[in-house]
């Protein structure tokens, strides 16, 4: 795939600079819509985007494996190559628990080739979390993982945005405590380096309000359909929301609507208001671009 990046487009750490300053606060919050493969990262580019971020599930889907860290991370980081090469945008990468095995057999060394092949391939971001096992990576070990990360990062020179994803609510491990835990783990992964922090799985304004209020870092909120809107999450303190494996969940239904219907009465309605065979080849083409 040929690459959309001119010479005269943003270096690196400047994209890396602004993509930390989209999370400075304003009238908005900054919106990712989390994309797949190239095609979808420019369409979510062409449609207004000011950044472009991964979604782990989506890309293992796209290449035939279940979430949470079962594809291989080779076929994962050849991905994140072909969206970070599709866009000038800043790209932030979601590498799950950073592709570096489970608690029981982590390995460092597999964490340092996640980190610096993120880099070589042009992101600025990271999403990390602490649910790579079957129960939550213990908290000091965590902030010692996102320590290596920022570590990786300076020795690049680019100044990676390390957004710190905590499971507390999602994994529905801690219940009544979840809140406390929630504290005590972003205390300790922004201590050690991290740059924002991300629960998903809290809906609720109040819980999103007092955690932005207690955190001293952007909070990021996974949304979707029956969330609040944009703009009550940023009157909740949320200064990054994202909709995860959501936009892929919707391409792929229209896929299997599309499929129902001609197999099923033959019928081609499903496929109006699809682009044109030369709007999708125009998304990849230089002279397509404006």
């Amino acid at each position: 795939m040929t690459s959309l990046e001119p010479q005269h487009a943003p270096s690196q750490p400047a994209k890396a600079d602004a993509f930390r300053q989209m999370h400075a606060g304003g009238a908005v919050p900054l919106v990712l819509v989390n994309v797949w493969d190239a095609a979808s990262a420019r369409l979510v580019e062409k449609a207004g985007a000011r950044a472009i971020a991964t979604s782990s599930s989506a890309i293992s889907w796209s290449l035939g494996y279940p979430d949470g860290s079962h594809v291989p991370p080779g076929l994962a980081l050849d991905a994140l190559r072909r969206i970070t090469a599709a866009t000038r945008l800043p790209v932030t990468a979601d590498i799950e628990a950073g592709y570096a095995g489970t608690d029981g057999a982590f390995d460092d060394g597999l964490l340092r080739q996640t980190v610096t092949a993120v880099l070589e391939a042009g992101a600025v971001g990271v999403n990390i979390e602490d649910s790579g096992g079957m129960r939550l990576t213990d908290a000091d070990e965590q902030a010692r993982r996102i320590s290596v990360v920022r570590s990786i990062a300076a020795e690049s020179g680019v100044n990676l945005f390390i957004n710190a994803r905590t499971d507390t609510y999602l994994s529905g491990q801690f219940g009544d405590s979840a809140f406390k835990e929630t504290l005590e783990r972003a205390e300790r992964c922004l201590a050690a380096g991290a740059d924002g922090i991300f629960v998903p799985g809290v809906t609720d304004l109040h819980i999103l309000h007092e955690l932005s209020r207690r955190i001293s870092a952007p909070l990021n909120a996974l949304a979707g359909v029956g969330s609040a809107s944009v703009g009550e999450l940023h009157d909740a303190g949320v200064r990054r929301v994202s909709i995860g494996g959501n936009a892929a969940k919707a391409a792929y239904a229209t896929v299997s609507r599309v499929a129902a219907e001609i197999l099923g009465d033959g019928n081609w309605s499903e496929l109006a208001g699809s682009p044109s065979h030369s709007d999708m080849d125009a998304l990849f083409s230089p002279e397509g671009e404006g």
